[in-house]
Order: C-alpha cells, then sequence, then structure tokens
C-alpha cells in the first residue's frame, strides 16, 4: 500500500465511459472519496480516543508510541480520492442520477 504513488495518469476516456459525461463520473468518484473519508476519519477518531488523557505531560506525550503507530499507518493508506476512482474504474460503485423532470420542477 505504501509503495503506491499518491499521484497517477488516468486515461480520461475510462472515467467518461461509465455514465457518458466526464463531469457526471467526477462528481460520482468525488461524492464516494467523501465518504471513505469520513469513515476513516472516525474510525481513526474512535482508536486515538483510549489515549486521551487530561493532563498535559510532554513527557507522556512523547512515550505513546502506539498511538504513533497507529497515526502513521492511517498516514500511509492510500488516499480517499485513490480509492473511489479505483473503484468507480473497476466498477464497484453503485449510482443513481436524478431524473431531469425532478431538476425542472424544483428550479420552477
Amino acid at each position: 500500500m505504501a509503495n503506491q504513488p499518491s499521484i497517477i495518469t488516468r486515461d480520461v476516456d475510462k472515467i467518461y465511459s461509465p455514465t457518458g459525461n466526464l463531469y457526471e463520473s467526477v462528481v460520482i468518484i468525488s461524492k464516494r472519496a467523501r465518504q471513505i473519508s469520513i469513515n476513516l476519519k472516525e474510525e481513526l477518531n474512535n482508536k486515538l480516543a483510549d489515549f486521551a488523557t487530561t493532563v498535559d505531560n510532554l513527557e507522556e506525550v512523547f512515550e505513546n508510541r502506539e498511538q504513533i503507530e497507529i497515526s502513521k499507518f492511517y498516514e500511509r493508506m492510500p488516499k480517499s480520492t485513490t480509492t473511489a476512482t479505483e473503484e468507480f474504474l473497476e466498477g464497484k460503485l453503485r449510482y443513481r442520477m436524478r431524473e431531469a423532470g425532478a431538476e425542472a420542477a424544483k428550479a420552477e
């Protein structure tokens, strides 16, 4: 996981083809990336909550190696946008579009 580069060149046609619109595809990927990011943040916060202390002692902060290892693990994970893009390109995402009539009725 840590060996994956953070910047990968993507074929725009592969992103375009599932929806027929590049911008719709990007919106789908970004919404999925946001979901992944929120889930990971909650998971990390839950794990780090075990280490929360009410005393601010510098010695305790530097001695807590387990907390540092947990944080480093999450830092090395692939970015949520990369994961969401891979899921989209592999066809693992289910999505639905709003009907055009529903949007037109709201605009009036």
